[in-house]
């Protein structure tokens, strides 16, 4: 806990001075003088570049000196939700983005739940970096990998996802229109989809705990769908695919896009973050299959049998696992 006191504290003083470093002041008569003169809300893309780059800084550093490369993760909640408001900020908190901005934080507060209850702010570090920890051997390669794709390219994807919300900032006048507050609404429907995602992989994952230590006592616990011996679930939203929240997670961000994308035109250069998540979300899932295949025999059934993203219908049941 103390190192993760030090990196938000450290990761706030970097974002203070990015935001020095554009020449706006927080808490001076200078930093307001800053705002009139456009330095910052006239460009509060430069802001969100610059604290991104300052966080991935420090996240890079203590990547390097903890050997623990979940610092990202511990900021992948928080700074989207600090980028979105920083364009409502410089939009005078127009309806528009401020709306997105309110959206943004909501999922923010559910991902950071979940990461919590998980023990992410704990010090327990996402089990794949250590997969890969194995793979990179050598120290130099992976202080490469640590500061090009854990901290610069993970942070430039937060912040490129969060860039529709600059697209509605550029028009502060322009009201909430219908059609705006309509489509408003499909955020909140993939943010409820992902949040039933995760409640239900946080239930199985506490029985999965329960049954272990019940066999560890020499005890027969009860298993009627068999997913606890299995390892992993395949009821309730994960019979209709392997990752239902990576796909409500795809579809809000997307659909932040598209807020974007009202009263204007569809094809916009800020479609590269809902890309560029989309890509990571890709590797992440094969990744993760991979380690899943090799640690549950009836995982190859299940990857066979069931939509790894967009819920559809099984194509067959998986086998139950049997306990001997």
């Amino acid at each position: 806990m103390k190192r993760l006191a030090v990196f938000l504290v450290l990761s706030l003083a970097a974002a203070v001075l990015a935001l020095l470093a554009l020449g706006a002041s927080p808490g001076t008569s200078a930093f307001a003088a800053a705002l009139d003169r456009g330095s910052f809300a006239a460009r509060p893309g430069f802001a969100v570049a610059a604290i991104a780059g300052a966080l991935a800084v420090v996240c890079f550093l203590f990547g390097a000196f903890t050997g623990d490369y979940s610092w990202v993760d511990r900021i992948w909640s928080i700074a989207p939700v600090l980028f979105a408001w920083i364009y409502a900020g410089a939009s005078r908190l127009s309806p528009r983005p401020t709306v997105a901005a309110v959206l943004v934080t909501l999922w923010g507060a559910r991902l950071t739940f979940n990461f919590a209850r998980r023990g992410g702010y704990a010090g327990s570090e996402d089990y794949r970096w250590a997969v890969i920890r194995d793979r990179i051997t050598h120290p130099l390669a992976r202080l490469i990998f640590n500061l090009l794709f854990i901290s610069l390219f993970q942070l430039a994807v937060l912040a490129l996802f969060t860039a529709p919300l600059r697209r509605l900032a550029a028009s502060p006048g322009r009201a909430a229109s219908p059609l705006f507050a309509l489509a408003a609404l499909l955020p909140l429907l993939f943010l409820a989809y992902e949040t039933a995602a995760d409640s239900q992989q946080w239930r199985f994952q506490c029985a999965k705990a329960g049954y272990r230590e019940a066999l560890a006592r020499g005890e027969r616990p009860e298993d009627p769908t068999g997913d606890l011996a299995r390892g992993f679930r395949t009821t309730g939203l994960f019979a209709l695919s392997r990752h239902p929240n990576y796909f409500g997670e795809l579809g809000f961000w997307w659909s932040v896009y598209l807020l974007g994308c009202v009263d204007g035109r569809i094809a916009h250069w800020t479609i590269a973050g809902a890309l560029a998540l989309s890509a990571v979300f890709v590797g992440s899932t094969t990744f993760t299959e991979e380690i899943s295949a090799a640690k549950y025999p009836d995982y190859r059934r299940y990857r066979a049998s069931t939509s790894a993203l967009v819920p559809w219908f099984r194509k067959a049941a998986p086998a139950v696992a049997t306990v001997d």
